[in-house]
């Protein structure tokens, strides 16, 4: 069967006259819309924890870990604690995104583009002495060789809070500035009559003072005062015999006060990782043990800077949908997509609904629009003016023939081409008609 070129493809020019306008549309709305997406998360982040021995620096290689299995690489780096760890959420360069922060030290902050991922577990103040002392209230401290912590750490800041309240300073007793491990070798070894320290329980130097027979671990009597002067203390308990039940260590139940340790951020810090170092808090905390309960932590609770609106949606309604089935990247293209894609679609998909009519009137149009040339020349309707001038009205109808034998359309719309050929015959027989009768007069 013989086929016509002409029915088989449009012209590129026409497809573009056609689809063209549409396009454009498109690209502009695309464009447009991407200006709403945001940026990807960044594939590096740090994390600002403590000393290498502390619970802080343990806790980060755990989040390190887990990040790592979604390809995000987790720089832990090593402080004084939590104090530096504040100022190097501030730095503007060579700072870190996130950092562990002992509870009360909010108001050390210096800007307001910090924000809580919540708090993970209780960090008891551990007052350790030698056995041999006999203490009976903090202010018995006054005079001794006394560890507080170092610079830059919430120990030091914490501990000088408690001493102050006791009449204790640097004036009347030698206060000094020793890392964790440190304190705990030279009070093992007698070179300290006393060490504080703000730790979680499972800090290896905390276990090694707590299992020493050489050393005492001292609560605070009046615990609850303390809770009540400052509200970012808990009064926790621990119970007789927790750590050896044969050597009944400690031999009583020992009152402890405890801030929390909070997880902050920056600001700006992508939401899609806030969410993905949520995840990872909850699988390292959720279990809780010693001081906390399971399910206890992470929580909203107990922080000192705004929560994280992110972090505030992650603990009412969980992780985002698409994260709690697909991996991490997958999830986050989907998610940011989505936002570009949904308004898209409401914009395009009237513009495709209309599409197909326009595609149709264009078709139909390269027909019809030849109708009123077809008028012009019908005998019938020409009666006043096609005396004397049949030939000419012919020869226009072998014009306007010729150009409708260059008109190209799809076959779906061929019937009506072949119409108008049929129309122009029509008309040519009857132009021969009155050709016919003019002559015969």
């Amino acid at each position: 069967m013989f086929k016509s070129r002409k029915m088989e493809k449009l012209d590129p020019k026409e497809k573009l006259k056609i689809f063209g306008p549409g396009i454009v549309v498109t690209i502009i709305a695309f464009v447009v819309a991407y200006q709403f997406v945001a940026p990807a998360p960044s594939r590096r982040i740090s994390m600002g924890t403590g000393s290498l021995e502390g619970a802080y620096f343990a806790y980060g290689k755990k989040y390190s870990e887990i990040l790592a299995r979604e390809k995000i690489a987790l720089k832990v780096k090593s402080t004084a604690g939590s104090a530096e760890n504040l100022k190097l959420l501030e730095a503007k360069s060579d700072g870190v995104d996130i950092a562990f922060v002992q509870g009360g030290m909010g108001a050390l902050a210096q800007t307001k583009n910090l924000v809580s991922l919540g708090s993970l577990y209780f960090e008891p103040v551990w007052i350790f002495h030698l056995k041999d002392l006999t203490l009976n209230r903090l202010a018995d401290l006054k005079g001794l060789r006394l560890a507080v912590g170092v610079e830059g750490s919430g120990t030091r800041i914490l501990a000088l809070q408690l001493l102050g309240l006791n009449g204790i300073t640097a004036k009347n007793t030698r206060l000094l500035a020793y890392g964790s491990q440190l304190a705990a070798d030279k009070l093992l070894n007698g070179e300290l009559d006393v060490a504080i320290f703000v730790a979680s329980h499972r800090a290896s130097y905390v276990y090694r003072l707590l299992k020493s027979r050489s050393i005492k671990l001292r609560g605070l009597e009046r615990a609850e005062t303390y809770a009540f002067r400052y509200p970012y203390l808990h009064v926790l308990k621990l119970p007789q015999g927790v750590i050896d039940l044969e050597a009944d260590i400690p031999s009583r139940d020992i009152t402890l006060v405890a801030p929390t340790t909070q997880l902050v951020a920056r600001a700006d810090l992508h939401p899609a990782l806030i969410n993905l170092i949520l995840q990872a808090a909850e699988k390292i905390h959720h279990a809780g043990g010693g001081f906390e309960q399971e399910g206890q932590f992470p929580t909203p609770k107990y922080i000192d800077f705004d929560l994280s609106e992110e972090a505030e949606r992650f603990y009412k309604s969980g992780p985002p949908f698409l994260q709690r089935y697909l991996p991490f990247w997958v999830a986050n293209f989907l998610t940011r997509m989505a936002v570009m894609l949904l308004p898209l679609l409401a914009l395009l998909y009237p513009l495709f609904k209309l599409m197909p009519q326009i595609y149709k009137w264009r078709m139909r149009s390269k027909i019809y629009r030849w109708y009123a040339e077809l008028k012009a020349v019908d005998p019938e309707i020409q009666k006043d003016h096609i005396a004397g001038r049949l030939d000419e009205y012919l020869a226009g109808l072998d014009k306007l023939e010729e150009k409708v034998a260059r008109i190209s359309v799809p076959q779906a719309y061929a019937e009506g081409l072949y119409a108008l050929r049929l129309h122009i015959d029509l008309l040519r027989n009857k132009l021969y008609k009155a050709r016919e009768k003019e002559n015969n007069r």
